[in-house]
């Protein structure tokens, strides 16, 4: 029989999943494996050279950044009973790693966790983020920014007790809570010297910056920094399927395979062959279209051109980011570098001004210089997107930031 419209048109990621359900679409994975998560654990291993050694894959970022908290505390367990006492975490301000209880209790992200406060978990302590933008002083190079920022690393680990620490977390780029900041060039080589001069793990937080989005597969490949645990999701799939994962690389994994052989973790749908089998596909569609190339390549477009249209207003004060995964801050006085009040409600109005008058979504995001204050909008075009996207892209939010100033300006005299 031909093949309907319908079957021809569905895309090779839908057609994985379709494929994959024919055969089977569930599997008890506290009893049994199944080869389309074998090859995705292969796919993402190799992808980062060897220097990863093992994947687990889940449903959700959320549900990556419990694992791999509970995994590096299995690490030391399982390394030395000397070590058992090691069960606090590190992370930084201006930080998002998920809404279960211990994802939100890991993020430093003030709004998310302000209802749930007394549920949260008190064994995570805090660091500055690594916000150049906010964070440099006048006059300070970047060496000098990264050693004020080392330097509080360090100090934390001897305040919180460093035989006591499992992990230092951080975002390679903050995402959400910040607006797309990266860290500044030799931070994460610096924080890792700290982390291994106390014997503690160092966990990256990929779950929206990495798999292609910010010029290279994994953030971290661009500094050379190889994590012990890492967490991923967005860009895992594609939004094809709920897929998240985490992977470990081989000091993690040899001391588990010297001790019980086993992570003690687990979840209902966690490796569901569907969303391994969608997985799969996104991935191989990244790298046979080398798409991370191309949005390295885009992206370099792309924040050319917002720098160009966008640093000359005078109620943007910073624009930042990799690949295509971009942020644009709004102040009301560029010189101090002053918000807006909150009542002002500005992320939100050029969010609404983009979809409701230019057609294009901007990701809104509130609190961006201490967790209540400050505004930012995110951009994050698809992988695919060419020289021709990026000026169009560019072009709208261009007249999306100045309609939205604009109106604002007539209607409640902001200037």
């Amino acid at each position: 029989m031909p093949k309907s419209d319908e079957t021809m048109s569905r895309s090779p990621s839908q057609k994985a999943m379709i494929d994959q359900m024919d055969k089977f679409y569930y599997c008890n994975s506290m009893f049994f494996g199944h080869q389309v998560g074998e090859d995705l654990a292969d796919e993402l291993v190799n992808g980062t050279g060897g220097a990863m050694a093992k994947a687990y894959i889940m449903s959700s970022g959320s549900e990556a950044m419990d694992a791999a908290m509970k995994m590096a505390r299995q690490y030391f367990v399982e390394s030395s009973p000397k070590q058992s006492k090691r069960i606090n975490f590190i992370a930084r301000e201006g930080s998002y790693h998920g809404t279960t209880l211990g994802g939100l209790s890991m993020s430093g992200h003030v709004g998310r966790r302000s209802l749930f406060l007394d549920m949260l978990l008190p064994n995570v302590h805090r660091v500055s983020a690594c916000n150049a933008y906010r964070g440099m002083k006048p006059g300070q190079t970047t060496e000098e920014y990264v050693e004020q920022l080392a330097d509080e690393l360090d100090k934390k680990f001897q305040q919180v007790g460093p035989d006591t620490v499992c992990a230092f977390v951080a975002e390679p780029v903050v995402g959400a809570t910040l607006g797309c900041v990266p860290a500044v060039p030799g931070y994460f080589k610096a924080m890792r010297r700290v982390c291994d001069k106390y014997g503690a793990l160092l966990i990256l937080d990929e779950v929206m910056s990495g798999m292609g989005r910010c010029g290279s597969l994994h953030v971290w490949q661009q500094e050379g920094v190889v994590p012990d645990i890492q967490t991923m999701a967005k860009g895992l799939g594609g939004g094809f399927a709920p897929v998240a994962g985490m992977m470990i690389n081989h000091r993690v994994a040899d001391a588990l395979m010297a001790g019980t052989g086993a992570f003690s973790h687990g979840h209902t749908y966690q490796g569901h062959p569907i969303a391994c089998a969608a997985a799969l596909e996104v991935q191989r569609i990244i790298r046979e279209g080398s798409l991370v190339e191309n949005v390295k390549r885009t992206g370099g477009i792309l924040g050319g051109l917002l720098h160009k249209e966008l640093d000359g207003h005078p109620n943007v004060g910073n624009v930042r980011g990799k690949g295509l995964f971009w942020g644009i801050e709004f102040v009301k006085d560029k010189e101090n570098k002053t918000p807006f009040p909150v009542t002002a409600g500005i992320a939100n109005a050029v969010h609404t001004t983009g979809l409701m008058d230019m057609g294009i979504m901007l990701y809104p995001g509130t609190g961006t210089m201490d967790g209540v204050d400050g505004d930012h909008v995110l951009v994050s075009p698809v992988y695919t997107s060419t020289e021709e996207d990026a000026s169009r892209i560019v072009k709208k939010i261009k007249e999306t930031v100045d309609m939205t100033f604009s109106r604002l300006a007539e209607l409640a005299g902001i200037h």
